[in-house]
């Protein structure tokens, strides 16, 4: 009886020391060397995806790792998607990063005001994206941050920006203020471009965005050089100073040469830029000049802007730029 007693208290002292090496097995530091990515197909099973991570140096045995999945999975499949997996990550967390389907973000960043041109150039380049695009349509394309998995396509992703653009566009407009100057969503947008590429301050958009309502109210130009730019470069940096020439140009964006908005956006304004055109400040102001510190200073008359425009000139002479 007593032996029988020692050899019950043997096993299971062994059967409890087997399982702590089981479970330290799965949930212990795998034996991936450094960070990699696997990428499971649709309809991949859990004896595929094992087969992959082995291959991948994830894990050391496929079929422990099917093994130990039935007996720690709770049944649960996994989820098809890329996976970025830490070095040295346990089984155990492996197994749960596939069941919750937590897959690899990539993401294409489209920063406030960047032209179409811009846009389709960071397609192009994002990894993993597919297919040919073509350069958006100019302003239909909101400012964001895009998430995308390996194999999206490049079209694909152009329409979410601008089914993006279409729905905060309409929202906006839905709030606008009444009196302002525009009187359509595309007009709106269309000053927005201008607003969003005459000043990267967020406190001065609603003041920009007066600046070109009131001007478009008495039906004076707007003077914005970002327009006279828009048609040599389609938005890219001019890398240089404009021509008298390039200022009298006549074509359908220069507003220096006519009255009223371009024919088009010169850019995809985000969202801060929309709102101001939408709710502009109260203000009489009719022009604005850089001020030196990043900003502007705004005048209601033109004798207080050729003052400003002076203090500017004074500074750029200070600073050797004149």
């Amino acid at each position: 009886m007593r032996r029988f007693g020692c050899s019950a208290l043997v096993l299971i002292l062994a059967l409890g020391i087997g399982l702590f090496l089981i479970v330290q097995y799965w949930g212990g530091a795998g034996p991936l060397p450094r960070n990699a990515t696997v990428e499971i197909a649709p309809g991949t099973s859990v004896a595929g995806a094992a087969e992959q991570l082995e291959r991948a140096g994830a894990i050391g045995s496929a079929r422990n790792f099917r093994t130990l999945a039935r007996i720690f999975g709770g049944g649960q499949g996994i989820k098809a998607g890329e996976y970025r997996l830490p070095a040295h990550l346990s089984q155990a967390d492996i197994l749960k990063l596939l069941q919750g389907g937590k897959t690899l973000q990539r993401f294409v960043m489209v920063p406030e005001g960047w032209p179409s041109v811009m846009v389709k150039d960071a397609l192009m380049k994002a990894k993993g994206l597919e297919g040919p695009v073509a350069v958006p349509v100019e302003g239909t394309i909101l400012p964001d941050s895009y998430s995308f998995q390996r194999g999206d396509t490049r079209q694909a992703m152009v329409e979410r920006m601008q089914r993006a653009m279409t729905a905060y566009l309409a929202k906006a407009w839905a709030k606008r203020k009444p009196g302002i100057a525009v009187t359509t969503p595309r007009d709106a947008l269309i000053l927005a471009s201008i607003v969003e590429k005459e000043t990267g301050k967020e406190s001065e958009r609603r003041l920009v965005a007066a600046v070109y309502s009131n001007r478009l109210k008495r039906g004076m130009m707007l003077q914005a050089d970002p327009t006279i730019i828009y048609p040599i470069t389609k938005g890219r940096p001019l890398g240089r100073r404009i021509l008298a020439s390039e200022v009298r140009a006549v074509n359908g964006y220069n507003t220096y040469a006519m009255v009223g908005l371009p024919a088009g956006p010169i850019a995809n304004p985000g969202r801060a830029s929309i709102d101001a055109v939408l709710d502009p400040a109260q203000s009489n102001a009719l022009y604005f000049v850089a001020d030196g510190t990043g900003g502007h200073v705004f005048a209601d008359t033109l004798e207080q802007h050729n003052a400003n425009v002076q203090k500017w000139y004074a500074i750029r002479r200070a600073r050797g730029e004149m």
